[in-house]
């Protein structure tokens, strides 16, 4: 089989822990691009700090950022397509969020807001060094020009545990995900990196089984049950290893290298 689009996960992915690309994962990339085969990245990213990956790699094409909620061509720009929140029933999680002194994120397709940039924790300014972010002060909901595509929540794994599962609760206006240990995103109901996929693929006139899709965590679960191939990384939770057809090596082995070697170009 031969694959025409193979959609790439960045952190704990494409990236090692050191939040850095190989040489060797490059260059394999590469080889797979020239031979035909249309690269995405699927990142809860940004298409701001997502893109200078596929400058990096010397790729075109797409990102699909946010966890799915915004498409974003590498070279224009351009929306191609996102899924627009409803900003007033935002409200209740933020309000939640101030009360329980979680920090959190509002995303429009470009842009990163927080409550007070000058009063942001230093573990949290350090976390947003790490992703190549400096976001600006929340403006009012009613003063957002662009659509909001995602809000997420910072905070230790058991805080978030708590955090998911109080939430979860409430009424299901929302797509809530565990997008790492130390995050949870609210989207649009609809918005995920599997459905972001698919809506990718039918555009390009690719069938599911030309897709293939590598992933570790559980905001990628819907892209590798989408994808004909779905692999997971060697540092995925259970529960993603189990939804994907196979297991490629860790990020810090060069993992995306080993299956794209295996499955694209043997």
């Amino acid at each position: 089989m031969k694959y025409k689009l193979i959609a790439l996960d960045v952190d704990g992915t494409l990236l090692n822990d050191n939040h850095e690309l190989s040489e060797r994962t490059k260059q394999t990339i590469q080889e797979v691009s020239r031979s035909g085969a249309e690269i995405v990245l699927c990142t809860g990213r940004g298409p701001q700090n997502s893109i200078p990956f596929m400058e990096q790699i010397g790729l075109t094409g797409y990102v699909i950022s946010h966890n799915g909620a915004a498409t974003v061509d590498v070279v224009t720009k351009e929306v191609v397509h996102q899924f627009a929140m409803d900003t007033q029933a935002l409200i209740p999680y933020m309000d939640y969020f101030r009360e329980q002194r979680i920090h959190f994120d509002v995303n429009t397709a470009f842009h990163m807001y927080v409550d007070s940039v000058e009063g942001m924790a230093v573990e949290v300014r350090s976390m947003y060094e790490n992703f190549l972010m400096l976001p600006a002060n929340l403006p009012q909901l009613q003063e957002f020009k662009e659509p909001v595509v995602k809000v997420t929540a910072f905070d230790h794994a058991d805080v978030l545990d708590k955090l998911y599962e109080e939430i979860a609760q409430w009424k299901p206006e929302f797509n809530i995900l565990r997008s790492g240990e130390y995050f949870v995103d609210l989207m649009h109901p609809d918005a995920s990196k599997g459905n972001a996929l698919k809506q990718l693929a039918e555009r390009r006139g690719i069938l599911p089984e030309e897709v293939l899709a590598i992933g570790n965590y559980f905001n990628d679960i819907t892209m590798l049950t989408f994808a004909g191939l779905g692999i997971a990384m060697d540092n995925s939770p259970l529960e993603v290893k189990a939804a994907a057809n196979e297991v490629t090596a860790s990020n810090n082995e060069d993992g995306v290298h080993e299956a794209l070697l295996k499955y694209c170009l043997s």
